[in-house]
C-alpha cells in the first residue's frame, strides 16, 4: 500500500491547503477537472500546473511547478506513471511538504526518492475519493 490511512489523513488535514495539480487543464472531460474541483469543495485552494498555464477554477495556471511564485503543500500528480517520476523530484526541490499520485500513476522508484526526502506521499489513490471519508 502506497500510503497508509494516517499518512492519507495527514496529508488531507494537517499539511496546508495549496495544492499544485499537475495536470490540470480547463478540459472538463478529465479526471483532474473534476478532482480539483472537490478539493476546493473541501477548502483547498488548487494551483492548476499545465503547459498551457490556464486559469481553471478562478485560480492562475502555471507551466511548471518551479513557476509557483508561492509555497505548495501538496502536488497532485495526474500524469502517465512514466512521466510522474521528474514530478516528484522537482516537487522536493520546490519545498512541497507531499506528494499525491493520482489513480494508476505509479512509479516506486519516485516513491523511494520522495520518502527519502522527507515528504509525505501517497501513490495510485485519489483525495477526492477519500477526503470525504475523513467524516
Amino acid at each position: 500500500m502506497y500510503g497508509d490511512t494516517d499518512t492519507v489523513r495527514r496529508i488531507l488535514t494537517e499539511l496546508g491547503d495549496t495544492w499544485a495539480v499537475v495536470g490540470l487543464s480547463g478540459n472538463r472531460g478529465r479526471a483532474a477537472y473534476g478532482v480539483a474541483e472537490v478539493l476546493q469543495r473541501y477548502g483547498k485552494r488548487v494551483v492548476p500546473v499545465h503547459p498551457k498555464a490556464e486559469t481553471v477554477h478562478g485560480e492562475q495556471g502555471y507551466a511548471s511547478l518551479s513557476d509557483i511564485p508561492f509555497p505548495v503543500d501538496v502536488v497532485d500528480v495526474f500524469v502517465n506513471s512514466s512521466l510522474a517520476g521528474p514530478v516528484a523530484d522537482e516537487a522536493v526541490r520546490i519545498g512541497a511538504g507531499a506528494v499525491w499520485f493520482q489513480l494508476g500513476v505509479i512509479d516506486e522508484q519516485a516513491y523511494e526518492r520522495t520518502r527519502a526526502a522527507g515528504l509525505d506521499m501517497v501513490m495510485d489513490r485519489c483525495p477526492a475519493i477519500e477526503i470525504p471519508r475523513l467524516g
